[in-house]
């Protein structure tokens, strides 16, 4: 008869060794990812990739164009967004203990970042495009824009939450007024664990393709007019993934590679930076 210190060693052990073949699981299908992207995009890559626009079929080509439009929407997202998802995650933090307005903001925040891209997609295609009545730049960057405030909001605001009351506590003791108390104080000590978060966000936003479809379209010719259609990678991956061209299939093969192991490497830098806020409090 099992003892009761046996019983629970041989759950632990088989709780234990389920996670474990859940985790290879999870890493065999992502190891096959990425070697099937290795495989298929190294060879795509040339000098010509980053220096010639998007080819019609047949012909020799890149990816200039595109890389050029998806860095351009991406900042500008990345511009707008931020200032916005800061601000309102301090008052999530610092104000919104009290009232109806926080809890309701945070409800929509939610909301937000479990909402489908397509759907911001046709939110912006309805509101700015028919209005317009063109695809744009601007349009693709309003769409991006949108999927960076949730989760900028959702960081900052548990980032100030993680900054010690004492702190905040020791700046009032000395005469310091609440917005100098949030700026000179809580913003500083929680900025790793802010920009972890507008990093995060930088890396949902770039390999966006339903919301781009919807706004910015697409353009095969250099474009630096935000007001115009403007070419970005995941469309072009898109197309060029669809098409029956066995160069254009090349170039989206090129293209995934390249938005992949930019959006690891700042996933892997915002872990960095979020370890080393961590480890500062």
């Amino acid at each position: 008869m099992f003892t009761l210190y046996t019983r629970r060693r041989m759950i632990n052990a088989m709780s234990l060794g389920i996670s474990v073949l859940a985790m290879l699981f999870g890493l065999f299908w992502l190891g096959w990812i990425l070697w099937t992207l290795l495989n298929n995009g190294l060879p795509g890559l040339s000098h010509a990739v980053f220096t010639q626009m998007t080819p019609p079929p047949g012909s020799s080509g890149g990816l200039l164009n595109a890389i050029a439009g998806s860095l351009m929407m991406t900042l500008f997202a990345t511009l707008i967004g931020t200032p916005i998802g800061i601000l309102a995650g301090t008052y999530l933090a610092e104000f919104g203990q009290r009232g109806w307005l926080a809890p309701a903001t945070r409800f929509i925040n939610d909301v937000l970042l479990s909402a489908p891209s397509i759907v911001i997609g046709l939110f912006i295609y309805e509101i700015y495009v028919t209005r317009v009545k063109h695809f744009s730049g601007w349009g693709g960057t309003l769409a991006l824009s949108i999927l960076v405030i949730p989760i900028v909001i959702r960081t900052t605001e548990n980032m100030l939450r993680l900054v010690p009351n004492t702190l905040r506590e020791a700046a009032a003791a000395l005469g310091a007024p609440q917005w100098k108390i949030i700026n000179f104080v809580t913003l500083r000590a929680a900025r790793a664990g802010i920009l972890t978060g507008v990093l995060l966000a930088v890396a949902r936003i770039s390999g966006e393709t339903a919301p781009l479809l919807f706004t910015a379209l697409n353009n095969q010719f250099w474009s630096s007019n935000m007001n115009q259609p403007m070419a970005n990678l995941p469309v072009v991956i898109f197309q060029f993934a669809m098409s029956p061209y066995e160069d254009w299939h090349n170039l989206a093969w090129a293209g995934a590679l390249l938005i992949t192991f930019s959006v690891l490497t700042l996933n892997i830098v915002a872990r960095v930076l979020f370890r080393q806020s961590a480890t500062t409090h």
